[in-house]
């Protein structure tokens, strides 16, 4: 079995030898500009020799690359995404272990990185497909289906490789507070008077419909922002915030927003859209007051939310960036679904992997909130790496049109490793021992509990062998039917 350390060092001596071939060195070379002899060289990259810090330091500088690109976050990232791909039944017949995926991660990331936008291209090929022939099929316009990546897709990994915290975005809220001298209990009139007195914009609350049915609309002829009546307090004050972000923080956006990684336009402003709204919250729940407060109040969110006057899921999105060095929150994954299951947010800095291409397991919290509408759940959970998580749930409901429209219900769910519970006020009377927590996985075809019920697919570990005289609560589910085949 290989060690942990092992393991460690197989991942640096490949990250050693791809960055060599990038920069089209021969091993020769770099050990001369190292300061080290090529057969040492060699037995790094052979991950025959650990890579000392010192030697680390000097690697970073003579690729001009940041030393947390040395870090296995990025890796364990692209191992999952990996995992998840090769769970498709498309590769099947390949055999592929979870040891070959980690090699090819190791020591060739880009390819590794290749092979997952590759299978990117060809998932929204098959989507783009599935929607030509419905629209054959019904007579439609078939413009705009061509896509091979959403760009929700790619302003989530940007989010995810800054961990979710932007330190210029937060520079610039904290200033904003000095420069309007803002006040908590006059944050809208504040807000609304910055806006007036050096951008020359109006705010008018209009009545529901009147704008077509818009919460926000800035029009930059006449210089007015309109907000929706259906608008609460606490999201008017959010989407002022967010509109002062776009004039104040223009150039900040702009800069974040040219990373490469962003291949369309649109990506690109979607980026800009998410980065506004994280000046927002960060406008609205200021970085060291809202720490304290998570602390004092042992991250009662309830509270939490009343104290700085805004709703549940923003008192969750705001925990999730607290990550100032120096001065960091527990480090949570937070994750929004809708009914059918759909993911329309998440964010991990608890090292827990979401599912990208298939659906997550349903044995999650975040699925069973929706039968106790507006109450906190809480689970003790396991993955299968071994890693426990302690996590809590619940439903929102969405800004609306009104009675007759429809009304939005969505569930948040919210967790840290589970040796962070006790610094929450819900960890309170929860049993934490290891025994205790719930098996649960990231999706069925990589999930290794094959004996689980609420199983819906097959797992990948093996093939599958159904018995027609059996059948039990699932039919994928070892001792209900099927079993495997050594």
């Amino acid at each position: 079995m290989v060690k942990p350390a092992a393991q460690e060092s197989a991942r640096l001596g490949g990250k050693v030898r791809a960055l060599r071939r990038r920069e089209t060195l021969s091993q020769v070379q770099l050990a001369e500009r190292l300061g080290i002899s090529p057969s040492y060289l060699n037995l790094i990259e052979s991950n025959r020799r650990p890579l000392p810090s010192a030697l680390l330091i000097k690697l970073a500088q003579t690729f001009g690359v940041e030393l947390s690109s040395f870090g296995t976050d990025e890796d364990a990232r692209l191992v999952s995404d990996l995992m998840e791909v090769f769970s498709d039944p498309l590769f099947e017949s390949h055999g592929l272990i979870s040891t070959e995926v980690r090699e090819l991660t190791a020591t060739s990331p880009s390819a590794a990185r290749a092979v997952l936008a590759l299978y990117r291209a060809y998932q929204g090929a098959r989507e783009s497909a599935d929607t030509l022939a419905s629209q054959l099929s019904e007579g439609e316009d078939l413009s705009g289906i061509e896509r091979s990546r959403l760009p929700s897709e790619e302003v989530h990994d940007l989010m995810q490789r800054q961990m979710n915290y932007f330190p210029e975005l937060e520079a610039g809220a904290e200033s904003l507070w000095k420069e309007a001298k803002l006040q908590g209990d006059e944050l809208y009139v504040g807000l609304v008077r910055y806006l007036e007195k050096h951008h020359g914009v109006q705010v008018k609350v209009t009545r529901w419909g009147a704008d077509n049915s818009n919460l926000r609309r800035y029009d930059p002829t006449l210089k007015l922002l309109t907000l929706s009546e259906l608008l609460p307090t606490r999201s008017r004050k959010f989407q002022l915030a967010h509109q002062i972000g776009l004039f104040r923080m223009k150039s900040a956006l702009q800069k974040i927003s040219d990373d490469p990684r962003l291949t369309t336009p649109e990506s690109k402003a979607l980026a800009r859209i998410s980065l506004a709204s994280y000046f927002a919250g960060a406008v609205l729940m200021p970085y060291a007051p809202f720490l304290q407060a998570a602390r004092d109040e042992r991250y009662d969110l309830d509270v939490m939310g009343r104290r700085f006057r805004v709703g549940f899921e923003q008192v969750c999105h705001r925990l999730t960036t607290l990550r100032r060095p120096g001065a960091e929150g527990i480090p949570f994954h937070m994750i929004r679904i809708d009914v059918a299951g759909n993911i329309s947010k998440r964010f991990t800095a608890s090292g827990i992997h979401f599912a990208r291409f298939s659906g997550a397991c349903p044995r999650w919290n975040v699925f069973a909130a929706f039968m106790t509408p507006g109450m906190i759940r809480i689970q003790h959970s396991r993955m299968p790496d071994g890693i426990a998580y302690f996590c809590l749930a619940r439903t929102i409901h969405k800004d609306s049109g009104g009675y007759h429209a429809q009304q939005p219900v969505m569930a948040i769910g919210l967790g840290c490793q589970a040796q962070y519970a006790r610094e929450m006020v819900y960890s309170d009377g929860v049993a934490l021992e290891p025994e205790m927590a719930t098996p649960v996985g990231v999706t069925c075809r990589l999930c290794e509990r094959e004996s689980c019920e609420q199983r819906a697919l097959p797992s990948l570990r093996r093939p599958l062998h159904i018995d027609e005289n059996v059948r039990g609560l699932s039919l994928y589910a070892m001792g209900n039917g099927a079993r495997n085949v050594p």
